[in-house]
């Protein structure tokens, strides 16, 4: 039964990384902020860092199987 709990973790991390990395990559491609108030250059690197971070432990998790 651990297994299960790792691959559901795994897919949850997978999923809010790759949704977060594709919704910052169209905001930044339209030229639109990532997040309001803070500098357009350092809120993607921000998010485009915890995106990755989240892949790398949604991988993580699933090698964990």
């Amino acid at each position: 039964m651990e297994s299960a709990s790792a691959i559901f973790a795994g897919m949850v991390f997978a999923l809010f990384g790759a949704a977060l990395l594709v919704w910052t990559g169209v905001r930044t491609r339209q030229r639109q902020p990532v997040a309001h108030g803070v500098s357009p250059v350092a809120s993607a690197a921000a998010a485009s860092a915890v995106a990755v971070i989240a892949l790398v432990v949604a991988a993580w998790c699933l090698t964990r199987v």
